[in-house]
């Protein structure tokens, strides 16, 4: 008569199922065998490694009372009746399962890939039910591992190329095709020649494989083409893979994009080298000439600056005073500042008329400018001997001439269009004006006039000319300085938005000692604008 389920569990056991028996303990998969209640009947020895003291002998324990199972996400627990050993006892055949276990047994959690049968008597009935499963933690923490670092690099933002031995290309990374416009369609199967740009020569690429086919890692700051034909720039990184057996089989690129770095460097080379230039224009002294006392300064919002000074040597012992804005910011005002310095320079000494230094500096400016580049200035001419100064105005802020009273005397309006707007315009200028012992002139940008506080009222002209008044027996390098002072005081903490600039000539009273040879202040460093 042929056994049944219960002449193997109840019964003696002869040797061959002592063999048998000996077999399934020793197996390195885990085997547990359990009745029609869930209590476990042969729990092996690999079984009881995961199980802990459920699966120790003489103890009285089944599935149930094992807790902490979780789905393959790791978090969400799995109900009773939906695990292996309950849908076996349910008659269903359970193929591989994956289940994630973290309890008092298992604090750190262990990964197991389960399968499991119902056992049915000589009827067909359910007797019991049989549970395969093996430890899979490593295979499954080196799959999480692997899913991790393929998602760093799917989702960095450096472009990664791998390519077997001979380099042709095997993988890129998304990177890769938002940078250079290939998809991995069109460089799967050909080799990354496809971004060469045509800078480096054949000795580069000779030097750049010679170095990864040694086993050395080749960096370089290389120029590379995009598939729209632009050149950028990259700091790209090559390294060797070596396989099991130690030889080179793979090699991985990757390209860090510095073409907008590169810019910025660039620019900054060229704002400092701006800078310089601009510098030299304001550390020449001011004139140092009897009965009179200079002071300018300009103090920028920005590296450099669109507003100018300047004391220009001119005929028969005259003094050229000027003071412009530049309109917009950054080198491109700082350049065209310079121009327009080289411009007046080059016109005013051969000219005694103001009118005429303005109508060729304009003509000269137009031929330069972009159509939305333009620049103010007024342009002073002082004869030392009588005292007398005709001006020039080109849209720029008002300029003011004090007695000694502190009353404005006279105000120097502007009384024409900006530079550079219109070639050919004929500029005008003012009748002469008499200055006086005590009188003091001043020219300001509109960096002062428009500061604002953050109650967004602004230090306007009153303000301004309430300081010279207050101050005007100060020398007019105290003067220039203070109303700096005065106008960030006022600004309340407010970043400086526009260079602010003043130049102050003071007509000495004979009793005053006329400073000589003082410095010209801290000079243009920033961007001006007058818009």
């Amino acid at each position: 008569m042929a056994r049944t389920y219960s002449d193997y569990v109840l019964q003696p056991l002869p040797d061959e199922l002592e063999i048998l028996r000996s077999t399934l303990y020793h197996l390195s998969e885990g085997v547990v065998v359990a009745d029609a209640g869930g209590r476990f009947m042969i729990c092996n020895e690999a079984a009881r490694r995961v199980l802990g003291r459920a699966g120790q002998e003489n103890t009285s324990c089944d599935w149930s009372k094992i807790r902490g199972y979780y789905r393959p996400d790791g978090v969400t627990p799995y109900l009773r009746e939906e695990l292996p050993d309950a849908r076996a006892l349910a008659g269903e055949t359970v193929a591989e399962t994956e289940i994630f276990i973290r309890n008092e047994h298992c604090p750190s959690g262990i990964w197991l890939s389960v399968q499991a049968s119902p056992l049915r008597g000589e009827g067909g009935e359910i007797r019991g039910s049989v549970v395969v499963f093996h430890d899979m933690t490593e295979k499954k923490e080196g799959s999480i591992q692997i899913q991790i670092l393929q998602n760093a690099v799917e989702q960095t933002a450096d472009s990664i190329i791998i390519t077997d031995r001979s380099g042709i290309i095997e993988y890129i990374n998304p990177a890769f095709e938002h940078t250079t416009g290939y998809t991995r369609e069109e460089v799967r199967g050909i080799t990354p020649r496809i971004i060469n740009s045509g800078v480096h020569d054949s000795a580069f690429y000779e030097n750049l494989w010679a170095t990864i086919l040694s086993g050395n890692v080749f960096r370089a700051t290389m120029a590379n083409r995009r598939k729209n034909g632009e050149i950028f720039y990259a700091e790209q990184t090559i390294t060797p893979m070596w396989g099991p057996t130690g030889v080179i089989t793979h090699f991985v690129t990757v390209i860090k994009d510095v073409t907008e770095q590169r810019k910025l460097q660039e620019q900054q080379f060229q704002m400092s080298l701006a800078r310089a230039v601009q510098q030299q224009y304001y550390e020449i002294p001011p004139p140092s000439i009897e009965g009179y006392d200079f002071a300018a300064a300009a103090f920028p919002a920005d590296a450099i600056g669109g507003d100018y000074f300047d004391f220009i040597p001119l005929k028969n012992g005259a003094l050229g005073i000027v003071m412009g804005d530049v309109s917009g910011h950054g080198i491109g005002s700082a350049l065209l500042m310079a121009e327009l310095r080289a411009f007046l320079r080059a016109f005013a000494p051969g000219s005694r008329d103001v009118a005429e230094i303005m109508s060729l500096t304009n003509d000269a400016l137009a031929n330069h400018l972009r159509q939305d580049h333009y620049a103010t200035l007024i342009f002073c001419r002082l004869d030392p001997r009588s005292r007398t100064l005709v001006y020039a105005s080109a849209g720029h802020t008002p300029g003011f001439i004090f007695n000694a009273a502190g009353q404005v005397k006279q105000s120097l309006d502007s009384i024409d269009i900006p530079l550079g707007l219109m070639p050919g315009h004929v500029f005008g200028s003012s009748d002469a004006i008499q200055l006086e012992p005590g009188d003091i002139l001043t020219l300001l940008t509109d960096g002062i006039t428009d500061a604002e506080r953050p109650d967004q009222s602004y230090f306007g002209v009153e303000r301004a000319l309430d300081f010279i008044r207050a101050y005007r027996r100060e020398s007019a390098k105290d003067m220039v300085n203070g109303l700096y002072s005065a106008v960030r005081e006022f600004s309340d903490g407010l970043p400086q938005v526009d260079d602010i600039t003043t130049a102050i000539c003071k007509v000495l009273n004979p009793r005053d000692q006329a400073p000589k040879g003082e410095p010209a202040g801290g000079g243009a460093k920033g961007g001006g604008t007058h818009e």
